[in-house]
Order: structure tokens, then C-alpha cells, then sequence
């Protein structure tokens, strides 16, 4: 039901039935209706406009900047008679993904009916996933009432369907892939050519004449020297750590911060000098202080999943003494040789506890930690690893040996097996009634996945009459004709797979 229904309807149950619909229900008063009233009108004058810019569009001349964007979208959005625009962009960012700040705010306020239209460039603004868009355009805009208006496609949903709007958004997921590639085959010449694939390690900034080029940043190397002397000295991470938050000194992210230099990923809120062990481990483990080039460490699986995985080393193109170092080559190696000799905490049999990653502090809610006495190994113990004595927030350590867990967890066990000896039927109606329970919610998610792959199926129908429709009148060549048709009857093919497979489960499962 949209928000006009659903006002239409509220106003007509308290207006046209009277008496025996007030003993029901709280009719609105006056003041309430005209709020309602005020309400409904600010929303129908308001409009949002989305203005998204990414590294790609940059490419495609001055039309797509953000000002542009802005210009163009308040005009028409104008010319339409809306009076109440709201401007939501975001610069920089790809449209592959949904999760955009400035696109999440947007459909966040839509979603609490907060304005009856909105208006982007091109369907490629809203994003280049086709499912997603598909399902911004097919369900949530017609379901909250919302107008759409692409104004270089062409497409105002207040004039109608426009058919060829899902081809679009087909087109602008695959130039986002085309793109990807392109991408990835530049990256791949400009890393085995010996030119850095990232950004400069903590220690080094990009030289001012020559971005390709790395210079050291005295300030931090100072700090980066200082841990590869104090590790040689016999210090451990924790010391380094300790020593550096007390002398404040600030951690890499805080330093880059004051000096404004922008680096990706989420900034976490922590003090600026809250120095970690991993952070010293993970700059001791840095062979570009040695003055080399390590390039492919990571990589990512998808050009729609943004995550970056760790490569294996084999893998890496290493080039040596491409810069200044930081760190002598015969002092990191020494390090490494250091590190790699040291004990590290495990059980006699060098396997982890049962318990491990299953307990969290009452209070914090972080893992408990496990450890063995140091002067007794048989003496094992899990405590909170927030706890403050370890420079952590937690008050209480929440000691608890593992000895007694386990007498705690084997009197769990035994309770349960007497009960299940002495009331055998009830244990096995419950354990059988969890399992139904298992069964039904798994057959149901199924089911819906096979609703969905349907859908999908009798969408690829229609897709594929469109463009043979388009080939026929010569709207697209026989060439791009014969890429998509076959693309569609590949996907096609693979859904009629899933959907025999899934039929066959959810009827296995429903005979039980």
C-alpha cells in the first residue's frame, strides 16, 4: 500500500463510518488532520536530487562532474514544478556498489516518505548493478510511491513504463565490467613494470615531483627505526606498544590524519596515541623499508566485491632498491630471523582449546583469550582480552580455568543425558521438534530462492523478445544481438539447473 492510499483509506474509515469506527479506534483530531495535510503537501513539492561521480566518469568529459550534475538536475526538476529540492551525492565512489553514504541517506529518507520523486542524469547514477537498480526501479520506487526521472535516458515513470530502461541498466553493469578489465590489465603492466600498485607504507610519502616515486617522511621514519632497534634490544610488540602510547606518540592512521594525508578504509575511533601489538607487527613484516617494491600482495575476486584477499608470496612481483630505504636489508632480515624464532604461546600438544572463540566477557561483550601458565603449562585459563591491566577498557580479568569449565560443561552434558534416560519420549519429541523446526525453515528459504530463479527465468523470456524486437528494427546490430542472446541463454541455462536442483530438494524434503 502506498503513502496516499494508506491516507485516503485512514481518512475514510473515520469519516464515512462514523460512531461504531470511534469506538474502535482514535479518529485523528483537527489539529492531527491538518498536520497530516501539511505533511502530505511538503512531500509531494519535494524532490531528491542524486548526483554520483566516480574515478571511471571522470573519462567521460566534463558533462558528468558533480556541479554539472547539479545544474542540469535542478533545472528540469523545476521545470516539473517541485520546489523543495534536496541535493545527495557522492563524488569518487563506483556504482558497482549500493553502499554509497550519500545513496544509503537518500533511500533512508525515502523510506520514511520524505519526498514523491527523484532525480539523477542517468540510471547509470543510481548504479551500475543490474539487479539492484532493477530492483530500486521494478519494486521499491512503485511500492513507496516515488517518481523517477532519468533525464538523459529519457525516463519519467509519471509518463509511464519505459521498456528499454532494464536493457539500460543491463548496458551500464557491463561497461562497470568492461572498465574492470580494462583496469586490471593496465594494473598488470604498471606492476610488473616496477611502478607501485599502493599507497606508501607508514615512513615514506609520494615524491612531490613524482607520484611514482617514494620519498622518506623523516618524522615517521624516526618511529619506524626505532621499532626495528628496540625489537633487536629484545623488546616485544606489547612493550613497543606500551612505551609509544606513554611517550604519545601517535599511531600511523592518527599521524595521517594531522598531516592530510587521506588514506582508504574505515577510520576507527580509538585514542590517536592507542599504539596495538598487531600495528608493530605489522610494520616489522614491511620489506619496503628496505628500499623495495612489493606489488600484487592482494587482490580482489570480483570487480563487484571490493574486498581485498592476501596473495600468496610466490605470487608477488618484488623489485629491490627502487627507493631510499628506511631500514638496512641486513637489520630487517635480522628481525625477521628474530621473529621467526619465537615462541609462540600454544598447548603442549600444539593444538588450540575446544572453549576457544566460543567465550566472551560478560561485561564487554570481547573474546576471551586462552593462556597456560607460563611457569606451569598444565595450568590453562581463558580471561577477557579487553581487560585493562592488558591496556585494555574492561575492569575484570573474568578468570576462569579451563579445568573447571570442563567439570561445568560435563555436568551439562551428564544433567541432560538423565533427563533424556529418565523422560526418553519427551528428549526425543524435542530433539525431533528442533529438527522439524530446522527443516521448515530451510525448505521455506528454498523455496524462496526458487521463487526468485523463476522470476528471473520468465524475465530472461522477455529480454530476450525485446532485443530480438530492437534487432528487427535495427535499433541494435546483429553482432550485439548475437552477445547479449547468448549471454542470456548461458545464464538461462545455469538457472534451469538451480531450479531442477532446488525442486528436487524442497520435494525430498516435503516427503520426509
Amino acid at each position: 500500500m502506498t503513502f496516499r492510499e494508506a491516507a485516503d483509506r485512514e481518512s475514510g474509515l473515520c469519516y464515512n463510518i462514523g460512531v461504531q469506527v470511534n469506538l474502535l479506534f482514535d479518529c485523528p483530531k483537527k489539529g492531527a488532520s491538518m498536520k497530516q495535510s501539511s505533511n502530505k503537501k511538503s512531500r509531494e513539492a519535494t524532490a531528491f536530487l542524486y548526483e554520483r561521480l566516480s574515478r571511471d566518469d571522470n573519462l567521460e568529459g566534463e558533462s558528468y562532474s558533480i556541479g554539472n550534475q547539479k545544474k542540469l538536475l535542478t533545472k528540469v526538476a523545476k521545470e516539473k514544478g517541485y520546489t523543495n529540492l534536496v541535493h545527495f551525492l557522492d563524488d569518487g565512489i563506483s556504482g558497482v556498489t549500493m553502499n554509497r553514504p550519500g545513496f544509503v541517506e537518500m533511500m533512508q529518507q525515502l523510506e520514511q516518505g520524505k519526498a514523491s520523486a527523484v532525480f539523477v542524469k542517468d540510471l547509470s547514477r543510481l548504479g551500475r548493478n543490474y539487479i539492484e537498480v532493477g530492483r530500486l526501479t521494478e519494486e521499491f520506487f512503485p511500492d513507496h510511491d516515488i517518481r523517477l526521472v532519468a533525464v538523459s535516458d529519457n525516463i519519467d515513470t509519471a509518463e509511464g513504463e519505459n521498456e528499454l530502461a532494464p536493457i539500460r541498466n543491463l548496458f551500464n553493469e557491463w561497461y562497470a565490467r568492461d572498465i574492470s578489465k580494462k583496469r586490471r590489465i593496465s594494473n598488470k603492466i604498471k606492476g610488473n613494470s616496477g611502478e607501485p600498485m599502493g599507497l606508501p607504507p607508514y615512513g615514506y610519502i609520494k615524491d612531490p615531483n613524482n607520484p611514482k616515486h617514494w620519498v622518506i617522511d623523516e618524522e615517521a621514519a624516526q618511529v619506524v627505526r626505532r621499532i626495528f632497534d628496540m625489537t633487536l634490544e629484545g623488546f616485544g610488540t606489547e612493550q613497543i606498544a606500551t612505551q609509544f602510547e606513554k611517550e604519545g606518540i601517535l599511531t600511523p592512521q592518527a599521524y595521517w590524519i594531522q598531516k592530510g594525508i587521506g588514506r582508504p578504509g574505515k577510520t576507527k575511533t580509538r585514542p590517536a596515541t592507542k599504539w596495538n601489538g598487531s600495528t608493530i607487527t605489522h610494520l616489522l613484516y614491511q620489506q619496503e623499508y628496505c628500499g623495495d617494491i612489493l606489488n600484487f600482495k592482494t587482490y580482489s575476486k570480483s570487480y563487484k566485491n571490493k574486498k581485498r584477499i592476501h596473495n600468496d608470496p610466490e605470487n608477488w612481483v618484488v623489485f629491490q632498491n627502487v627507493h631510499e630505504p628506511i631500514i638496512e636489508r641486513a637489520v630487517f632480515e635480522q628481525v625477521q630471523q628474530k621473529r621467526g624464532k619465537m615462541r609462540k604461546r600454544r598447548t603442549s600438544n600444539g593444538e588450540h582449546n575446544m572453549f576457544s572463540g566460543l567465550l566472551v566477557c560478560a561485561d564487554c561483550g570481547c573474546n576471551l583469550h586462552f593462556h597456560f601458565n607460563q611457569g606451569n603449562p598444565e595450568i590453562k585459563y581463558f580471561n577477557c582480552s579487553n581487560y585493562k591491566g592488558n591496556r585494555g577498557t574492561c575492569q575484570s580479568t573474568h578468570y576462569i580455568r579451563v579445568d573447571f569449565l570442563e567439570e561445568v560443561v560435563l555436568g551439562e552434558i551428564r544433567r541432560l543425558t538423565k533427563f533424556a534416560s529418565l523422560y526418553e519420549d519427551d528428549f526425543l519429541k524435542a530433539v525431533i521438534g528442533h529438527s522439524q523446526q530446522a527443516d521448515e525453515a530451510d525448505r521455506k528459504l528454498k523455496e524462496k530462492e526458487l521463487k526468485a530463479l523463476l522470476a528471473r527465468d520468465e524475465e530472461l523470456d522477455g529480454l530476450f523478445e525485446r532485443i530480438y524486437e530492437d534487432n528487427v528494427s535495427g535499433k541494435i546490430s546483429d553482432e550485439r544481438f548475437s552477445r547479449m542472446s547468448r549471454r542470456y541463454e548461458d545464464e538461462q541455462k545455469e538457472l534451469t539447473e538451480k531450479i531442477k536442483q532446488l525442486r528436487s530438494e524442497i520435494e525430498k524434503q516435503s516427503s520426509r
